[in-house]
């Protein structure tokens, strides 16, 4: 199957998903749309595969971002000024028998506090596939190997344990893995991270306790309690009728989450109780949301224009009364 043909399927099943959305009952939360200064803040190559997938914010606002297609780890300014930190190898086969999509990605970020990277890379290759190491100066290195008929996508990282958490969204799995790399154990295998045809288990965070995931099929927002010895719980469902659900980003007060919602193209305020808001869409300057960070009452919201082909971006807002 041609790139083309791949693509044009993901476009359709995202659309197919911002219609059940559209047809979905009207919010209970009301329509409020908290943010400020919505702006589009920067622009990205298109045609050199520069589709942002994933984010991790440094305390002066410098973003840390993985291109998809690219398969490239940049580093944005607070100014916009893009540099290219590194380019993951392509496989030999071009990354065609990647899973359900084709073509070798870069997927989940995250940046521990002493400057080291860590990506995620997905390209159907059992040689290539798995988590990456990048450190200042030095070429990147693949630390631990994942599954080559999986999806490794999102990425979370517990500092304080000196552990990353990695959701697999064909095999419906997360897999831990020491941040000194190793083989990864798969934490859970729990139902509610499985597909339902296309991509399961998404974006994810260590908050309060647990491991926080999305379900993009689904439309879920779970949350699985990490217990003594690092074991999982059993996953609680916080929020359900997510059409899309990719990646999410705690405001900072409680269990309230921004989550980018793919397919309808919008980032979504979810309160504790499961209820949601939209608070940008289209009109905003949104093409595909992917991700969502924040930085004290600054948002960054990665547009990857998967469906769109138009303009990945990046837009930026203030968030007001996050409570």
């Amino acid at each position: 199957m041609s790139k083309r043909t791949l693509m044009t399927t993901l476009s359709a099943v995202l659309v197919a998903a911002a219609a059940l959305t559209a047809a979905a009952p009207a919010d209970a939360t009301g329509s409020g749309r908290p943010l400020t200064d919505v702006r589009i803040a920067g622009h990205f190559d298109l045609f050199a595969g520069q589709m942002p997938e994933n984010v991790a914010l440094l305390p002066d606002g410098t973003a840390y971002v993985t291109f998809a297609k690219a398969r490239q780890v940049a580093r944005i300014t607070p100014r916009g000024a893009t540099r290219i930190l590194a380019t993951l190898p392509a496989p030999a086969d071009d990354g065609v028998h990647t899973p359900v999509l084709g073509f070798a990605l870069t997927t989940g970020i995250v940046r521990s506090a002493d400057g080291t990277v860590y990506v995620l890379y997905a390209t159907g290759t059992s040689d290539l596939t798995g988590l990456w190491r990048i450190r200042p100066g030095q070429d990147p290195q693949r630390i631990a190997a994942l599954p080559a008929d999986g999806l490794p996508n999102g990425l979370a990282l517990d500092e304080r344990a000196k552990r990353l958490y990695i959701t697999d969204s064909v095999l419906g799995t997360v897999w831990t893995v020491p941040t000194a790399g190793g083989t990864p154990t798969a934490w859970s295998t729990a139902p509610e991270l499985a597909s339902t045809g296309f991509l399961g288990a998404n974006g994810a965070k260590v908050h309060n306790g647990a491991l926080w995931v999305s379900n993009l099929d689904r439309g879920t927002l779970l949350r699985i309690p990490v217990l003594p010895g690092n074991r999982a719980g059993t996953p609680q469902t916080r929020a359900s009728g997510l059409v899309g659900i990719d990646d999410f980003a705690f405001t900072g007060h409680g269990n309230q989450v921004l989550a980018a919602l793919n397919g309808p193209n919008e980032v979504v305020r979810i309160r504790p109780d499961g209820t949601s808001t939209t608070l940008l869409d289209a009109t905003d300057g949104l093409q595909g949301p992917t991700s969502v960070a924040l930085r004290h009452d600054n948002v960054y919201v990665l547009s990857a224009a998967y469906t769109t082909d138009t303009d990945p971006n990046l837009l930026r807002a203030r968030l007001n009364g996050r409570r």
